[in-house]
């Protein structure tokens, strides 16, 4: 159902109270500030979403309050509005809300109750939107399965105001009839999960089993999760997350275990202006909720207790940011997906030794690349970088720096047709580039009469070009992008001395299959000695 979870009454916040959730669904109704204070504190309403829109209710009822003979007290407001964006400080919605309305008191209570509702009523339009995303999204990463999902904590109608943002996408998901089974985390101390979520997905008839937190990542290596999918609090510029405590934890595991981690949250959760995760600030809660439960003490008296409510996972444990806007922060998860599974195969062949190699794709006016200082065996989506191909600049906000020799993609990008470019170091292709390559000077390996030479779009001979290997990467990308532009029907294949080979194709599979190609030529002309070699500049006329 989309029904809202929170609704206005004549002057009144009507809403479920969570605390009683699923035993009992008691109507909570607010008329005070004090009350809607204490009820976001006690977690009566939780889920970032919601105790924004909660927070701006409450702005209306403190404007209402502070407006004698139609004049309103603007810093009586305000300071009740400061006390509300105070009750619960993780949360960036709270603030955001809060703030919005704000704007609007000077107007009287009827123009922030307006501002309210449409905030209200954007709330569902953004959820629905962002859980579509996601939905689509596990599905590029996915495809074709039914799909085994892990979530934590409550991000569904009971934490947004209707359908939800991380169980939203569960829902998409169900509708289009894909999910086999919801691992749901009790979630505690206070057992969101067990309390709420297995309440709403059993609402929803959506199939989950309920597990404790710490049994999630034995669920993972025992191949019982193919995603985890979490809401969030708060998104900072570079990409951290905070969510519920335990999010961390689990990010942790499903890095371990190659299982994608996607986050789903509205664009208001994003705070542009806090730099990295380090700056958040952690509500610690209090020590009763976790020495004891329902009443009922489980721990010694006086045991010391560390409780915070949230924790904070580095943006490099997440595959993706999904808000209404689409993926807004992880590189294209579907590019990066694939040139992880590429580079994983030929790091294992031998071809991307170390952290050496790279792979990237086209995406219009940008391109998805590897990053740098990273094993290619152990690549994810989430280690791509997304640079301009004007300029080899990363695009917006990145986790990860782009490869070194990411000029030279975009060299070829350029001056080619190419949709996606592979450098890699296999070793007879190597071998024969770095016997033929110069230190200062570009030279052309001429091959000739092997019938593989139509796998790179010649028939009897192929010039390959060689390149130096200058310290000053840019240098060689600019050595390609001049050799390309005066031989504007080049093979789509390179070499770089003592560094490898590079190849392009209109896709991912055709620049792969080409340096394949080449591997197996250099391996023919190694082993027969049928070579040309030309120690001359590529870019003569005369050669190209």
């Amino acid at each position: 159902m989309d029904d809202s979870s929170l609704t206005w009454d004549d002057g009144v916040l009507v809403t479920i109270d969570q605390r009683g959730l699923p035993h009992a669904v008691r109507e909570l109704r607010l008329s005070t500030v004090d009350q809607v204070i204490e009820a976001i504190q006690t977690l009566a309403i939780r889920g970032a979403p919601a105790i924004g829109i909660a927070g701006a209710f409450g702005v209306v009822i403190a404007t209402r309050a502070h407006t004698a003979h139609g004049v309103v007290d603007v810093a009586g407001v305000r300071a009740e509005a400061a006390r509300i964006e105070a009750a619960r400080p993780t949360a960036v919605n709270l603030a955001w809300a809060v703030r919005r309305v704000v704007t609007k008191v000077e107007a009287g209570a009827d123009a922030v109750l307006a501002e309210t509702l449409e905030m209200l009523a954007e709330d569902g339009r953004v959820n629905r939107a962002a859980a579509t995303h996601a939905a689509d999204l596990v599905q590029r990463l996915l495809p074709d399965r039914p799909l085994r999902m892990l979530t934590h904590c409550n991000t569904g109608r009971l934490a947004t105001s209707a359908f939800g943002t991380a169980i939203g996408a569960l829902r998409v998901l169900h509708e289009r009839e894909l999910i086999a089974d919801v691992i749901v985390d009790e979630t505690r101390p206070l057992l969101q999960g067990a309390r709420l979520t297995a309440w709403e997905l059993a609402e929803a008839g959506i199939p989950h089993r309920l597990t404790m937190d710490s049994a999630a990542a034995w669920a993972m290596a025992t191949g019982q999760v193919d995603c985890v999918i979490v809401g969030a609090d708060r998104v900072t510029a570079n990409g951290d997350v905070a969510n519920k405590i335990g999010t961390y934890a689990l990010a942790i595991a499903a890095r371990h275990h190659g299982i994608p981690f996607i986050v789903v949250a509205p664009e208001s959760t994003r705070d542009l202006r806090m730099a990295t995760g380090g700056e958040i600030v952690v509500e610690q809660r209090a020590a009763g909720e976790v020495t004891g439960f329902g009443g009922v003490a489980t721990a010694p008296e006086g045991t010391a207790v560390f409780n915070p409510a949230f924790d904070v996972t580095p943006a490099d444990l997440v595959t993706a940011v999904v808000t209404e806007e689409g993926v807004v922060y992880g590189g294209d998860t579907g590019e990066g997906a694939a040139i992880a599974e590429v580079a994983r195969e030929l790091y294992q062949r031998g071809w991307m030794p170390g952290t050496a190699g790279n792979i990237s794709v086209r995406t219009g006016d940008s391109a998805v690349v590897t990053g740098s200082g990273l094993s290619k065996g152990e690549l994810t989506a989430a280690d791509m970088v997304r640079v301009s191909i004007t300029d080899a600049q990363p695009v917006g906000a990145q986790r990860r720096k782009p490869s070194a020799e990411t000029t030279i993609h975009t060299a070829i990008y350029r001056t080619t047709g190419a949709q996606a470019v592979v450098h890699v170091h296999p070793p007879y292709a190597t071998t024969l580039s770095t016997r033929v390559g110069a230190q200062t000077e570009s030279t052309m390996l001429r091959i000739t009469d092997f019938e593989l030479i139509k796998g790179l779009g010649r028939t009897d001979v192929i010039d390959i070009p060689i390149f130096p290997n200058w310290p000053d990467v840019p240098r060689i990308g600019a050595d390609i992008e001049r050799y390309l532009r005066e031989n504007p029907g080049a093979a789509p294949v390179l070499g770089i001395a003592g560094h490898g080979i590079t190849t392009w194709g209109d896709n991912l599979s055709r620049a792969r299959d080409r340096a394949e190609c080449l591997e197996a030529l250099c391996e023919l002309v190694i082993r027969t000695g049928r070579q040309s070699a030309y120690a001359q500049s590529a870019t003569d006329p005369e050669i190209g």
